[in-house]
């Protein structure tokens, strides 16, 4: 019987922390041709640049780094130095023949990252809130870890934005003067070459500094 290979059906049906072992480890290989030039991924280098047209520097991590298609463009940029964190020890494998980050960290954003507080002036992720288990309670630990001044760019889906909590959060964060400065633009997660049935689908970047 021949093996299915893994698409962006699977990447949305996610939501446990081993859905998504399974599937990157799947996936790793071939993620970069199977989906992201194939598919017309731009959403990396949209959050990528919004990073930095806002001020975003390092040290900075990569957030659900995946194979390292953001890292790739923020190098490019001359953002460095870059770490990566993803939950697939697979995906994170191949990020690092890319020779773009300084070091790997296997972590679940549920349950930490193991790095100090105050570890980073730059935090940036692209795809990883969406519709897998990443909610947005995990902005917390990302707080935790970045320095007072950090720069976030984070993606997130539009569809999930407010039905996710993501709204909410960030508009509570902001009260409570944890985080400041924000702004949500909205980008397509796709190019024009796109033809799948989420083609169209877009992501709102999330730009503030940790206060």
């Amino acid at each position: 019987m021949t093996r299915k290979t893994p698409d962006l059906h699977s990447a949305y049906a996610m939501e446990t922390p081993d859905d998504s072992r399974r599937l990157y480890a799947e996936w790793a290989d071939e993620y970069d041709r199977a989906f992201a030039l194939n598919e017309d991924y731009q959403l990396h280098v949209h959050t990528a640049r919004a990073f930095v047209h806002a001020g975003g520097q390092g040290p900075a991590l990569d957030v659900g780094a995946g194979t390292g298609l953001c890292g790739e463009v923020l190098t490019d940029l001359g953002v460095g130095p870059l770490d990566a964190t993803d939950i697939s020890a697979e995906m994170l494998e191949r990020a690092m023949r890319k020779d773009i980050y300084r070091d790997a960290i296997e972590a679940d954003l549920n349950e930490g990252v193991p790095v100090p507080r105050d570890s980073y002036s730059g935090i940036v992720s692209s795809g990883t809130f969406t519709h897998g288990h990443v909610g947005p309670s995990a902005l917390n630990e990302l707080l935790r870890i970045a320095r007072p001044g950090a720069m976030f760019a984070l993606s997130i889906n539009a569809k999930h934005f407010a039905a996710k909590g993501f709204a909410e959060t960030l508009d509570r964060l902001k009260a409570d003067n944890r985080i400041k400065h924000l702004s949500l633009p909205e980008v397509c997660i796709y190019g024009d070459l796109a033809t799948g049935e989420n083609k169209d689908d877009a992501a709102f970047i999330a730009l503030f500094e940790k206060s």
